[in-house]
C-alpha cells in the first residue's frame, strides 16, 4: 500500500505509457531518484531546507469557532497555508529542485493550475539559480493573475497555452512536448502525484512530510490519530501526502474531496475524475479519467484551478478501489460559502482548492460525536483568490458565473 510495484503500478492503475523518447529520461530519473533516496546527505539538505527556508513544521490549528457551528466533532486544520509561498507545493518543489540540481540539469519546466506550483519552482529556481518556464493555461493565467506575477517578479518564463479548454491539461500536455525535446538538460517538475511512473511516488515522498507530521503533532496534542482525515483532490498531492501519515491506521477514515463543478449531471460541469471517471491513460499513467464514449478526454469545470483536472493520481484511484479511502464531492457554491466562512469564523483565508475539503469536513462533523476529531489539511491560503473575488465584485460578475 505505501508504494508502486517494480513496474510503477498501485494495483492495476500506474505504469508508464509515454512515447518512446521519453522512456530512457524516466528511467534515468528512477535510478538518479532511487540513488538520492539513499543517500542520508540528500535528506539532510532537504530538511535544512524545510527548517529554515520553508518554515516546518506547519502548526495544527483547532478551528473552535467552525466546529460549534457545525454542532459535531472538533475540526482541526493542518496549516499548510503557513509554508513560504502559501501552500504545501513548495515540498516537493524543494525535493524536486534538489534533484535536478543533483543531476546536474541546466534548466527546469513545469506545468501549472491555480498557479501555486509554479510560484513555488520559481522560487526553488531562483533559490538554486537554475532558469525556470512554466506553463499555464490561458484561463487559469486569466483567473490567477497575481500568481503569474509572482512567477515573473521570481525570475520565471510563464509560456501561456492557448490550446484546448486552456487549462491544466493543456498546460500540462505542452510541458510534456517540451521535456521529450529536451529531456537532456531540462528536469521537469511534474506538481502532483500524477503521470508516468515514478512521478507520483516522488511526489508522494516528498508531500509525505504533511502526514508525518501530523500524525505526530495529533499523538502530541490528543493522545491519539484523528478519527477522520480530509483532503482536497485534483491530482491528490497534497491529500496522498496527509493520507501518507495514516495509511496504515486502520482506524482512521480518510477522505478526499474532489471538485463537483456546478453538478455531476453531465461532462463539462464538473472536475470529479473519480466520482464520474473510467478507467483510462492521461499524461502517462493508466487511472480513472473523465473521458467521452470514445475515449477522448473531457472538458472540466471548477470554481478552483487547482482543481480543474480530468484524471487523478493512480494511488487515490487504487485507494478508492480497495475501500481504503472514500472520496466525495463538493459544488462551487458549497466551496465558495465554505471560503468566506472560515474566513469570518476563523480569521483564516483559505485557497479554494481547501475550501472544498473544509465543507465537507464542516458536514462531515456535524454527522459525529463531539469528542471526534476530524483533521483537514489546509493545503494552501486564498490570497490568489481573494483577488479574483475583488477583480469580479468590481466587474458585477461572481466566480461561479465567471
Amino acid at each position: 500500500m505505501n508504494g508502486p510495484d517494480e513496474r510503477g503500478y498501485y494495483g492495476e492503475f500506474g505504469g508508464r505509457f509515454v512515447p518512446e523518447v521519453l522512456v530512457e529520461p524516466l528511467r534515468e530519473l528512477e535510478a538518479a531518484v532511487t540513488d538520492a533516496f539513499a543517500d542520508d546527505g540528500f535528506w539532510s539538505e532537504y530538511q535544512a531546507l524545510l527548517r529554515d527556508y520553508v518554515g516546518r513544521p506547519s502548526p495544527l490549528f483547532e478551528a473552535n469557532n467552525l466546529a460549534r457551528r457545525s454542532r459535531g466533532a472538533r475540526i482541526v486544520l493542518k496549516r499548510e497555508d503557513c509554508n513560504h509561498t502559501g501552500a504545501h507545493k513548495i515540498l516537493n518543489t524543494v525535493g524536486q529542485g534538489l534533484l535536478a540540481k543533483r543531476t546536474r540539469k541546466r534548466r527546469i519546466i513545469a506545468e501549472t493550475g491555480a498557479g501555486q506550483h509554479g510560484v513555488a519552482t520559481a522560487t526553488v529556481g531562483a533559490l538554486l539559480g537554475i532558469p525556470v518556464e512554466v506553463y499555464m493555461g490561458a484561463e487559469d493565467a486569466a483567473r490567477q493573475s497575481l500568481n503569474v506575477y509572482l512567477m515573473e517578479l521570481l525570475g520565471a518564463r510563464v509560456r501561456i497555452v492557448e490550446s484546448g479548454s486552456r487549462t491544466l491539461k493543456d498546460a500540462t500536455n505542452e510541458a510534456f512536448r517540451d521535456w521529450a525535446a529536451t529531456a537532456r538538460e531540462t528536469f521537469y517538475v511534474i506538481g502532483s502525484v500524477v503521470g508516468a511512473h515514478p512521478y507520483p511516488m516522488i511526489v508522494r515522498r516528498f508531500a509525505s512530510t504533511i502526514g508525518e507530521e501530523a500524525r505526530a503533532q495529533c499523538l502530541q496534542r490528543y493522545g491519539r490519530s484523528p478519527d477522520h482525515v480530509v483532503a482536497c483532490v485534483g491530482g491528490g498531492s497534497n491529500a496522498m501526502g496527509i493520507f501518507a501519515g495514516f495509511i496504515d491506521d486502520a482506524d482512521v477514515k480518510l477522505w478526499g474531496v474532489e471538485a463537483g463543478g456546478r453538478g455531476l449531471e453531465r461532462l463539462g460541469l464538473h472536475a470529479a475524475s473519480i466520482g464520474a471517471g473510467t478507467v483510462g491513460v492521461l499524461h502517462g499513467a493508466r487511472t480513472l479519467v473523465l473521458q467521452d464514449a470514445d475515449g477522448q478526454i473531457a472538458p472540466t469545470h471548477s470554481i478552483s484551478a487547482g482543481l480543474d483536472y480530468p484524471a487523478v493520481g493512480p494511488e487515490h484511484a487504487h485507494l478508492e478501489r480497495t475501500g481504503r479511502a472514500r472520496y466525495v464531492m463538493i459544488t462551487d457554491d458549497e466551496a465558495r460559502s465554505s471560503f468566506e466562512r472560515l474566513a469570518r469564523l476563523e480569521g483564516i483565508v483559505p485557497a479554494l482548492e481547501s475550501a472544498h475539503a473544509v465543507a465537507f469536513a464542516e458536514r462531515l462533523a456535524g454527522t459525529l460525536p463531539t469528542d471526534a476529531v476530524v483533521l483537514v489539511n489546509l493545503s494552501g491560503r486564498g490570497d490568489k483568490d481573494a483577488v479574483r473575488f475583488a477583480l469580479e465584485r468590481a466587474r458585477g460578475t461572481t466566480a461561479a458565473t465567471a
